[in-house]
């Protein structure tokens, strides 16, 4: 017997597993990479790619960007962010580097997470977690986002504070950078997006299914009666 499989495309945030081994390694699910001079992003009723904009300042991303399926950033998330009013209701961020080139987006990294970088984007959470290929051989040694060169973290914070800037000037830089952290806070960071995804949408999803069981009309018997 052939072993089991989807038969049909998963959508990428909803049908994928964010990880076996989550929160320490997770599936990372890309929509950028660091060749990309377009922003993509994924369609949250298709699951496709759709072209946001192109980047707005000379950068390319550093590394590659997308997110961890099945999380969702709200109110937990939020909690664990000064100043943040609310999450900003979208699959969690991460940032994964890899010493070979990998030039193509969808696609699923199994990633082992390091840090982040926590940032509020007009006033909402927006946490970028760090993390490096899992079967990097080259990234082995480092177990925490300050065991990363200092010039590569840079680069990476440097991105995301200047990744949104209105390079006229006539408006103001939406994100204000707050700092850094390592592998323990991006656990916790993590599990409080997994626990809102399964808030908003796993018990949601339940209660509708209940719902349509519920008002499904029972079928009358049409024996004959005896």
């Amino acid at each position: 017997m052939p072993h089991g499989f989807d038969q049909f495309r998963a959508h990428p945030w909803h049908g994928l597993k964010t990880g076996d081994n989550a929160p320490a390694v997770v599936d990372a699910y890309v929509e950028i990479t660091p060749f990309d001079a377009v922003k993509y992003e994924i369609d949250k009723q298709t699951g496709y790619l759709r072209v946001d904009r192109p980047q707005g300042s000379s950068a390319l991303p550093p590394t590659l960007y997308g997110f961890i399926p099945r999380t969702y950033c709200a109110n937990r998330v939020a909690a664990l962010t000064p100043l943040a009013e609310a999450g900003d209701m979208d699959p969690l961020d991460i940032c994964v580097l890899s010493q070979q080139r990998i030039d193509k987006s969808e696609i699923i990294v199994p990633a082992r997470v390091v840090g982040g970088i926590q940032l509020l984007d007009d006033g909402e959470a927006d946490d970028k977690i760090v993390a490096l290929l899992e079967s990097d051989p080259v990234f082995s040694y480092a177990k925490e986002l300050r065991n990363l060169p200092d010039a590569v973290i840079s680069r990476i914070v440097h991105y995301f504070a200047t990744y949104k800037l209105d390079t006229s000037g006539s408006k103001p830089n939406s994100i204000q950078v707050l700092g850094t952290y390592g592998a323990e806070h991006a656990f916790e960071v993590i599990e409080a997006a997994m626990s809102d995804y399964d808030q908003y949408f796993d018990r949601n999803e339940r209660r509708q299914s209940d719902r349509r069981q519920s008002s499904t009309p029972l079928l009358r018997s049409h024996a004959p009666e005896s």
